[in-house]
């Protein structure tokens, strides 16, 4: 099942009042105009618009929300475009069972006053400005969605020339496609948790009960064994690879380097044949030489992965894996990250990890060195030393809540540049608005696990809409 074939569908429709049609000479054709204009953006977000046009009675209503339902669409925006009865509207989105966001925009900044007044014709007054009156019915709207246990969003502005407007219905749109790619992924977990972790410890079937998708349980001799079927000519390839992407330090043997080509090619076979969009592991290694060869050398492979929109995440952190498939669906990338240190001199804190980056947010290439000890796990090989780039960051955590529920934490912050620790892991300098002491606080008050996807951009807003949409919770501590 490839995610490809389950794009955002977006359903559009407007609503008015039937009887006004025959009073209001013109005024059906100018509010189908709102509405063809309102289309005519969304196309432009790259996503399949289901455009059901103006409802304008209960029947329409009732009609429309099994077409909504049978178009499979994941998201509606209801754009109020004039007065019209809540009836034409409840129908549609009790059918259609899809989140649903109010469109309260006016068709222009304000009624031209002057010329309106001077017009002669009360009942061609009372058109024109039936025109401009989108933001009567929301109220009843509101009151009806609220009494029928409807969730709703609203976003109020002008139809034209209202950036803010756009950019918020933007921020919809890309939340509803990212919510929709998390449903369709299937996400790999691979060897089993690291022992006595207990912060990263989670429930798999609440795990797919709020963000959809498959986890597929692979054992480690599988990855093992289909590495013993690699060839020579694809290895090199792979190595040239290495190469082409990353920084080689010269200490790198070119038998390490072959080791790892050999299991990033087994990688790609693996990923492939379980069609997996993101991957957890973790393997403590008991003894079993061809185990502990292919999980110390998966490092490069699993940066290969995430730079391929394929975010990996070590010490089977499936929490985290999830918050690194958000960030990355946002195109933000989303690395996998912890606390290193506190910088309290120059007021910023430390932040990387050991196994894989995301190359496409390094700032300058990625280096590869060798290391002779994983500081807590078993063998050695070849790691990745990286720093995001510098700029506007964005922190995302997957915590699971003692009631049972899951939530979502982020702050926003900068990578900022500065000496880091050249050790041979992922690292970077954060600054944060609220001081480097405030966030380390506010951020674990929290109670999330030590590990948290990191990704370029401030997009806490985009953040907010797909909790929203999920019908869960976000905390932004900055």
């Amino acid at each position: 099942m490839e995610s490809s074939k389950f794009n955002l569908k977006v359903g559009l429709f407007g609503i008015g009042l039937e009887a006004y049609w025959e009073q209001f000479i013109g005024l059906e054709d100018r509010l189908k105009g709102y509405i063809n204009t309102v289309d005519e953006k969304f196309k432009s977000y790259q996503c399949e618009v289901v455009n059901l046009g103006l409802i304008d009675n209960p029947e329409k209503a009732i009609i429309a929300g099994h077409e909504f339902r049978k178009a499979d669409v994941d998201i509606i925006f209801l754009y109020v475009t004039t007065y019209a009865l809540s009836s034409t509207v409840l129908p549609v989105v009790q059918r259609a069972k899809v989140p649903v966001i109010i469109l309260n925009l006016s068709p222009e900044a304000a009624i031209d006053y002057t010329s309106f007044n001077a017009m002669t014709d009360r009942t061609k007054m009372t058109g024109e400005w039936l025109a401009h009156c989108s933001a009567c019915p929301v109220p009843e709207i509101a009151n009806v969605f609220k009494r029928a246990g409807i969730k709703f969003h609203q976003i109020t502005g002008m139809l034209h020339n209202d950036a803010e407007c756009w950019n918020e219905i933007q921020e919809w749109i890309e939340a509803a496609k990212v919510a929709n790619i998390m449903f369709h992924n299937r996400m790999g977990a691979m060897g089993h948790y690291y022992s006595g972790m207990l912060d990263i410890y989670t429930d798999l079937t609440l795990q797919m009960a709020t963000f959809g998708g498959h986890i597929e349980i692979i054992e480690v001799d599988e990855l093992s064994g289909i590495k013993k079927l690699v060839t020579e000519e694809e290895v090199q390839n792979k190595v040239v690879v290495f190469h082409d992407l990353f920084e080689v330090q010269p200490d790198c043997s070119n038998e390490e380097l072959e080791r790892a080509a050999k299991t990033a090619v087994a990688l790609d076979k693996m990923v492939a044949q379980y069609n997996l969009g993101s991957l957890a592991y973790y393997y403590k290694g008991s003894g079993v030489q061809d185990n502990e060869d292919t999980m110390s050398s998966i490092i490069l492979g699993t940066s290969l992965l995430t730079a391929r929109n394929i975010p990996v995440a070590g010490e089977y952190e499936i929490k985290n894996a999830q918050a690194m498939k958000i960030m990355d669906s946002f195109g933000a990338g989303g690395s996998f990250t912890e606390y290193y240190a506190m910088d309290f001199t120059d007021d910023v804190v430390l932040m990387g990890h050991d196994g894989p980056g995301h190359l496409k947010i390094a700032e300058g290439k990625a280096k590869v060195r060798p290391l002779k000890v994983y500081h807590g796990k078993v063998g050695n090989g070849l790691s990745i030393e990286m720093a995001v780039k510098h700029g506007p960051v964005t922190l995302l955590s997957v915590v699971e809540t003692v009631d049972g529920k899951l939530q979502l934490l982020t702050a926003e912050g900068a990578s900022v540049p500065g000496p880091i620790l050249e050790i041979g892991n992922t690292n970077s300098r954060y600054k944060f608005s609220i001081s480097a002491r405030n966030f380390v606080t506010d951020w674990n008050s929290h109670g999330p696990a030590h590990h948290c996807a990191v990704g370029v951009g401030h997009i806490a807003s985009k953040i907010k809409k797909l909790s929203q949409l999920l019908g869960i919770a976000t905390i932004q501590v900055c």
